[in-house]
């Protein structure tokens, strides 16, 4: 038998080899690490649906944020849990939770960590919808309203990046208008453009303790069955004035992150979610796999398909080991 002239495994033939031929590169400065921040308590608490991710108070928030920052990765995204809730998430606006710990990690930081901040409702709401409920129905007009609000208040606090994920029709546009009118021309939007309705959030919306509390987020979220149709979202983002396009989840949606690398000239953020990852440490905790294999593996996967930044709850303890 004659063997062709090519040999692919002669660029195999050692460590040093395959790093020099690599095609794709994974860092802790392609990291986005997600931060929750809760207003009625004092002392951190474990999210018991995602192992080894914490809720903080706001007084032990400049810690976490040192450990983030020492280990190299660049950003946060901050989420908020209220101690109060209402029909229309007043909470999410004003002097709200994840404002005063906007205006705290930037008076004790600066621009040495980029401070993103998810804008939605519904952590803030008696429904638990991303949107404005009326009866059983989420209002996207009224709800734009709202989270322009969010998205300025965030601003006015000092945040980098607002981040919405709300998935109402218009949003992106709403909130570049918002922000613009009210001087904050500076500030990104980093929109969650294709979330799709996912059975990945579950964890999250433990944590968050934002589920539904009626009906399910099928009117607004993408179906993870149409390709096409999470295309035209991010597209009618890039034509709203978005900075950066967002595919959610990031595992099992590569092929959407691949396409929206191919299709958008803005850079392309994808969300490894609470789901994700509580499969792999569940899966790790009963030695049915190896945690840090698998969580490189599935990083260096999202980043392959051609996402520019990841934003994961993986963060720290990939940020000690990817090379």
């Amino acid at each position: 038998m004659s063997f062709p002239a090519r040999r692919l495994r002669r660029l195999r033939t050692s460590e040093k080899m395959r790093e020099l031929v690599r095609q794709s590169r994974l860092s802790a400065s392609d990291l986005i690490c997600p931060v929750f921040v809760r207003e009625d308590i004092k002392v951190e608490a474990d999210a018991e649906s995602m192992s080894g991710t914490k809720i903080l108070p706001l007084e032990g928030l400049c810690d976490e944020i040192e450990t983030i920052s020492g280990l190299g990765i660049p950003a946060i995204m901050l989420f908020g849990i209220p101690s109060k809730k209402d029909d229309t998430g007043t909470s999410a606006y004003g002097n709200g939770i994840v404002q005063q710990a906007i205006s705290q990690i930037k008076s004790n930081f600066g621009d040495k960590m980029v401070i993103m901040a998810d804008v939605c409702l519904c952590q803030y709401t008696t429904s638990g919808h991303c949107g404005i409920a009326r009866g059983k129905k989420i209002d996207n007009d009224e709800s734009l309203k709202i989270l322009a609000k969010i998205a300025t208040s965030h601003a006015d606090a000092g945040v980098d990046t607002v981040s919405p994920s709300a998935m109402m029709d218009g949003q992106v546009a709403a909130i570049r208008d918002a922000l613009d009118e009210g001087g904050h021309t500076d500030i990104s939007i980093m929109s969650h453009s294709a979330k799709h309705r996912s059975n990945f959030y579950a964890p999250f919306r433990d944590a968050a303790e934002c589920a539904p509390q009626f009906g399910d987020r099928k009117t607004y979220q993408v179906p993870y069955t149409n390709a096409r149709e999470a295309m035209l979202e991010a597209e009618a983002d890039v034509n709203e004035g978005v900075d950066i396009v967002m595919i959610k989840p990031a595992l099992a949606y590569l092929d959407l992150i691949a396409e929206a690398r191919r299709r958008f000239d803005v850079p392309v953020a994808a969300y490894s979610v609470s789901g994700e990852y509580a499969l792999v440490k569940a899966a790790a905790k009963l030695g049915y796999v190896d945690e840090q294999a698998m969580t490189e593996e599935i990083l260096a996967s999202i980043k392959r398909a051609g996402a520019d930044m990841i934003v994961t709850y993986f963060a720290k303890s990939a940020a000690g080991f990817i090379q």
